[in-house]
């Protein structure tokens, strides 16, 4: 039986969600900092095109940072907990991080400009792994009907950093006698008011001590010689084989070897022709003729709400009907909005038909993100959140960048037809489906156990 509408609305008054909304709005905001506002000012001080470009190969942080991600479930801070002390620690690095582009001149020392904004990255990077497992740790197993609604606030969050609070350098900018270094202290001053807010968040409890301890038991069997104790390095050993490999074992075992891949494949692929679509979307819209204006209030401005909002009702989709079925929906109706990207190339610049493109492309892509993050969130052991979850995420960014790399071409290679690269951009999310089909019945086996 389906939960109620009001027991669906009533998910969202837990006071959990409200922590989970910040800690998302924290974790979209860095990237203001090292993306349009650094891009922005850099302009303004007379850089290149190609130099402010190279800039951005700073963000490979964020798709690397699975390597680093067993040490947030191991190491833990000495203060507030392994997740919030975690998050407080990384938001930390990143305000002083953030001062220190605001101290030195910038269009002077770009070598050090790029490795400052390289270490916000880092530590906005290591941010996400934590703000995930918190997401994960705090929603208790039994409550899986609230990993949805977790997983829509979170998003809510990152694109209310990221678009919302994003816009706030720009405005500033305009003012008289302001300058961006100026403006870096109050993006300092906005980040450190959030990391207030971890003082009052609750640490999750979990049981994660006590698997780890039973892991490093049976690691430290198999190393042992009867009646001989355990070497120094052999301890090592031991809490490394925990540390980077138990996370991926027992993901492997939980699941056994097909279903494992099967996941992982299609968490690969399910955004694949999202991305394409995306990596084009602005040559696209300059191509057919659209003003910087009107790129600018439509894709960026209406796509932001569109995503809050949607996020949020792709949540309520999947607390009522299940995670297998959100990301099916999500998937057809994620390729239907590549159509209608199709029908536009087809139309030409008209600027109603560009509102009802966006407003279809920001829906369908808010409930697919908030679909995958929350079958993500079910598949982790809450021993392993944070690799478990850094993993699956980094392979579905992966997926994404590597692959849509070559979206350029691909436009090229079909001649700039328009239609043609749309159309096959919506075909794109069929082998993922394929694979969401094949295993339904173990995902409806997960979200009841």
């Amino acid at each position: 039986m389906h939960p109620t509408f009001k027991s669906t609305l009533l998910c969202y008054r837990d006071k959990r969600l409200l922590f989970i909304f910040i800690f998302g709005i924290a974790s979209g905001f860095p990237w203001v900092m090292i993306g349009s506002a650094l891009s922005a000012w850099l302009q303004e001080s007379g850089l290149s095109r190609s130099s402010i470009g190279l800039f951005g190969s700073i963000t490979i942080a964020y798709s690397i940072n699975f390597l680093w991600s067993p040490l947030l479930d191991r190491v833990k801070p000495p203060f507030l907990g392994q997740r919030r002390g975690w998050i407080l620690l990384t938001q930390l690095f990143i305000i002083l991080a953030c001062i220190g582009l605001a101290v030195i001149p910038v269009e002077k020392e770009l070598l050090l400009a790029g490795l400052i904004g390289f270490s916000i990255a880092l530590f906005s990077a290591t941010q996400d792994i934590a703000i995930d497992a918190y997401r994960i740790d705090i929603i208790k197993p039994d409550e899986k009907d609230k990993l949805a609604a977790a997983s829509a606030m979170a998003t809510a969050g990152w694109w209310t950093g990221f678009g919302g609070l994003g816009s706030i350098p720009f405005f500033i900018a305009d003012l008289p006698n302001w300058e961006w270094s100026e403006i870096y202290y109050v993006l300092a001053a906005i980040m450190a008011v959030m990391s207030v807010i971890v003082l009052i968040a609750k640490e999750p409890v979990t049981d994660r001590l006590e698997k780890q301890q039973l892991a490093e038991k049976a690691y430290a069997k198999w190393q042992a010689i009867e009646g001989v104790a355990l070497t120094s390095s052999q301890k090592v050993a031991n809490w490394l084989l925990v540390t980077l490999v138990e996370p991926f074992r027992d993901f492997f075992n939980r699941n056994g070897f097909k279903l494992a891949m099967s996941i992982l494949l299609f968490i690969f692929l399910f955004k694949m022709g999202e991305a394409f679509l995306g990596r084009m979307s602005i040559v696209f819209y300059k191509e057919i003729g659209f003003t910087n204006t009107e790129i600018g209030s439509l894709s960026k401005l209406l796509n932001w709400w569109v995503t809050i909002v949607f996020a949020i009702i792709g949540g309520m989709v999947n607390i009522r009907y299940g995670i297998y079925r959100g990301l099916m929906i999500s998937g057809i109706a994620m390729a239907s909005s590549n159509l209608m990207f199709a029908l536009m190339a087809s139309v030409g610049p008209d600027k109603m038909l560009f509102v009802a493109t966006i407003f279809v492309d920001g829906f369908t892509a808010a409930w697919g993100s908030v679909a995958l993050v929350a079958f993500i969130s079910l598949l982790c052991n809450q021993a392993f959140s944070a690799s478990q979850y850094a993993l699956m995420a980094s392979l579905g960014v992966l997926g994404r960048t590597f692959m849509a790399s070559s979206s350029g071409f691909l436009v090229d290679w079909m001649d700039g037809n328009w239609s043609a690269f749309f159309i096959l951009t919506a075909l794109m999310v069929i082998p993922s489906l394929l694979f969401l089909w094949l295993i339904r019945d173990d995902i409806h086996r997960l979200e009841k156990r």
